[in-house]
């Protein structure tokens, strides 16, 4: 007779997760995620918004900070400047998202025919995505320079007398940094959306094309519908990327000529680090993250029901 086997102690008992998997082992898988998030998003992004309610210029400690309330949010609301910025900004994403966008979307749909060296051409149109934005900007650097850039030169061989100054104009900067941005970020978006077009079903299209639909008619039927979702997301993604984008600004115009590229961002960092008013940086940075957010929320809610499959 065998003996019977009693079950544990309830003390002693270990918590498993579905399938018999040990709950420890798990915490201490996301164990480094989780840290990272705390210490790298988590703890700057709270300590960012007790930050905005200050006026703090780092320089005299911990002991220098001194809570002002919303003054830095009144401050912000009547700052011509901060103002100036938001327009320029929102003219930065506004055209700068759509033309990423557009351009992705152009070259996916190119991409996604039997073209010879697909696979090649997609690595080719990701690497901008993947590079250094110092090394493209010093590379547009020398393309867009007024007397012996490339462009400027293949300007005045078709007739240009006076081809535009660029990166040093006033009137050219900020057009500048949208093109320079734009054609960095359209290798990310083709490729994205070329994944959405290779995973569509080929019998609708089949379907539509026995039906008489023309490749137009596919497009804004079928395809379109189709992509919603990845559009989308992408719009998200490169309009955050829009409102962050410092690294082009601050190599190649540094916010000037005069502050005729002084975007969002970049005024956050002279608040900030040049003229050390950290509390009064941080509150634009609270400013900036809730019109992201609003914005966002309009896209999210703007697409659902539109999509083919909704």
């Amino acid at each position: 007779m065998s003996a019977a086997v009693l079950p544990a102690p309830i003390g002693r008992r270990r918590r498993r997760g579905p399938g018999g998997a040990s709950v420890t082992a798990g915490w201490l898988f996301i164990l480094p995620n989780l840290l990272g998030f705390l210490a790298f998003t988590l703890v700057p992004l709270v300590s960012g918004i007790g930050i905005s309610f200050t006026d703090w210029n780092v320089i005299s400690g911990l002991s220098g900070i001194r809570f002002v309330g919303l003054d830095n949010f009144a401050g912000l609301v009547k700052d011509a400047e901060f103002w100036q910025a938001v327009g320029r900004t929102g003219l930065y994403a506004g055209v700068g998202v759509p033309l990423t966008m557009m351009g992705g979307l152009i070259i996916a749909l190119c991409l996604n025919g039997p073209v010879f060296g697909r696979s090649a051409l997609r690595v080719i149109f990701f690497i901008p995505h993947i590079v250094s934005s110092i090394a493209i900007g010093f590379v547009w650097l020398l393309l867009l320079h007024p007397s012996s850039g490339l462009v400027n030169l293949a300007l005045k061989e078709i007739g240009a007398a006076q081809p535009p100054t660029w990166l040093v104009s006033q009137d050219w900067s900020l057009a500048s940094l949208i093109l320079i941005t734009s054609w960095a970020g359209m290798g990310f978006h083709a490729v994205i959306y070329l994944s959405a077009l290779q995973a569509l079903p080929t019998d609708l299209y089949e379907a539509a094309e026995l039906d008489g639909a023309g490749p137009w008619h596919r497009f804004t039927a079928i395809t379109w519908p189709s992509l919603m979702p990845t559009t989308t997301f992408l719009a998200i993604m490169s309009m955050i990327g829009h409102s962050q984008g410092f690294g082009l600004i601050a190599f190649l115009t540094q916010g000037g000529p005069g502050d005729s590229s002084t975007t969002l961002s970049y005024l956050m960092y002279q608040n900030g680090f040049q003229y050390y008013r950290f509390g009064y940086a941080a509150a634009m940075g609270i400013m900036s993250f809730l019109g992201v957010l609003l914005l966002s929320a309009f896209f999210w809610r703007f697409q659902r029901g539109r999509g083919l499959y909704s």
